[in-house]
């Protein structure tokens, strides 16, 4: 059917967690924190189920990667938080200095960004 589409499929072998590091990081969460301990016995169960776990890991569990905050509050307060893929494995992107007051990375000194 994707072929019939015109649609390139694309797949990475067995392993290559890094091509999508954050959802992949998402899915382990999901699967641990909810799945693996509710056992879920039926669809409709794992549906109401996630729509619950998804409110409160976005509403109420801290992220470490947001310093503790939840995504809800990290979203409407408009401090940014998270990493981007940019910073952790592109070696030719520009540097980048964390300001401590609210935990946002900006351009080191002198580095032109592209903030679009």
């Amino acid at each position: 059917m994707l072929k019939r589409e015109g649609v390139a499929i694309s797949m990475d072998g067995r392993g290559r967690a890094l091509d999508n590091i954050f959802v992949e990081r998402l899915w382990r969460n999901v699967k641990y924190e909810d799945v693996y301990l509710k056992g879920y016995a039926n669809m409709a169960e794992l549906t109401v189920g996630l729509a619950q776990y998804f409110a409160f890991y976005n509403a109420v569990r801290p992220h470490q990667t947001l310093g503790y905050e939840t995504p809800d509050h990290v979203y409407r307060a408009g401090v940014g938080g998270g990493a981007l893929i940019i910073d952790r494995f592109d070696s030719a992107a520009p540097e980048r200095e964390e300001d401590d007051s609210t935990g946002q990375r900006r351009a080191a000194a002198g580095v032109a960004m592209d903030t679009a």
